[in-house]
């Protein structure tokens, strides 16, 4: 049974319709609870006006509900038609307190819509939307003003700073969360790189080793193809072998990349070190004999250690069939250090080692490593010959 996410909190499954609908109706019912004379209260905090109780009032308190229950349910689409309708239930409710300012009450709804708007749409947009708030205040402030009636200046200065301050932090969780995409978005990118170069070298590693078995095999045929037949046929035997072998391995490295794609899980299994003997028996049987060492007690490595040892043996071993002109190379796996595994690939051939040009060979095995904090070293002998060493740190788990 597949596991479950567990649901977020309650406060994220609150849509802002529904955060609007809230505050609109808590500051509602708080204005009028303020009408009233409370306990420890000589006097009420508001005295009720009349037309809160009138008709007219009760109307107007409907349509404002109205418009404010509707701005909830227009923030995602219409931003600035969302901004106007909270604005518009603020100043009608207004008209029923018979104060002289737009109360922090009645203005509550509007700072959590342009709460809303500064998260979710960009900054030019918000920015729109806050003025349009702020610009309300002030006109509100200058009428009243202008008509020589009474006005809460520093009152309104107290619900445009609180405005502010709101949407500052709208504009916060809204810059928070493009950083989180944008770091998401590279994070992505970077996988999609290691991946891709993972594939390289996988590809590079199977198909490479196989190519230069085949074209020895091709060699050897089409040089005893008169005077030894059976040779020659035995030949092609070995390069169709290792044709169709390098065919199946392609065949599961897609079938392993497209089971990642889907979720499911590969059924083959990776190379790993178990695999060596198997590659120098096809190696000796293609002209250049590989002897294998061990040193120590084989024990069980990590799936992305184990992998990329058989690798670095592959790719040397590939490296003297291409390049040393030897005919015989030497494999030590040595076990005996228990804090970390140790390869060495030695032959007396020409002292060469891959083509640094193509950007694959010892690069790449020089990257695993280098991938695994261990330590590579790949250099000509002073006696003759070429040497490839890997030092592979192993975790306390397999020590």
């Amino acid at each position: 049974m597949p596991a479950t996410s567990p649901p977020p909190p309650l406060l994220k499954r609150v849509p802002p319709a529904g955060w609007t609908a809230i505050v609109w109706t808590a500051s509602t019912l708080f204005t009028l609870l303020t009408t009233v004379r409370l306990p420890g209260e000589s006097v009420p905090s508001q005295w009720p006006a009349a037309q809160l109780y009138r008709w007219d009032g009760l109307s107007f308190l409907a349509v404002s509900t109205a418009l404010a229950f509707q701005a909830g349910r227009l923030l995602q689409r219409r931003p600035f038609l969302a901004t106007t309708l909270a604005i518009l239930a603020g100043v009608f409710e207004t008209t029923t307190l018979g104060v002289d300012l737009l109360p922090m009450n009645q203005y509550l709804t509007t700072m959590v819509v342009l709460y809303f708007v500064a998260v979710a749409h960009p900054r030019r947009i918000a920015l729109i939307a806050l003025a349009m708030a702020i610009g309300t205040l002030i006109t509100y402030i200058a009428v009243r003003m202008l008509r020589h009636w009474p006005a809460g200046t520093s009152a309104e200065l107290a619900v445009a700073l609180v405005t502010v301050i709101v949407w500052l932090l709208g504009n916060s969780a809204h810059q928070s969360r493009l950083h989180a995409e944008r770091l998401s978005a590279e994070h992505a990118a970077q996988a999609v790189t290691a991946e891709r170069l993972r594939i390289a070298r996988e590809m590079h590693d199977t198909v490479a080793h196989s190519i230069g078995i085949i074209a020895l095999q091709a060699g050897a045929a089409s040089r005893v193809a008169t005077a030894h037949p059976e040779a020659a046929l035995a030949a092609m035997r070995a390069v169709e072998n290792e044709g169709r072998q390098t065919l199946a391995g392609l065949r599961r490295m897609l079938v392993a990349l497209r089971a990642a794609d889907t979720g499911q899980d590969p059924e083959l299994a990776p190379a790993g070190l178990s695999d060596v003997d198997r590659l120098a028996a096809t190696t000796t049987a293609a002209g250049v004999r590989v002897e294998v060492h061990r040193l120590g007690e084989p024990r069980r490595l990590p799936p992305d250690i184990d992998l990329s040892a058989f690798r670095i043996i592959q790719e040397s071993v590939t490296n003297v069939v291409r390049h040393a002109g030897t005919r015989a190379c030497r494999v030590t796996v040595d076990y005996r250090d228990e804090e970390e595994l140790a390869l060495d690939i030695t032959d007396d051939g020409l002292g060469q080692g891959s083509s640094t040009d193509t950007g694959f060979g010892l690069a790449g095995m020089r990257e695993r490593v280098a991938l695994l904090h261990g330590e590579f070293t790949a250099a000509p002998r002073p006696e003759g010959g070429f040497r490839v060493t890997a030092r592979l740190p192993l975790p306390v788990s397999v020590r």
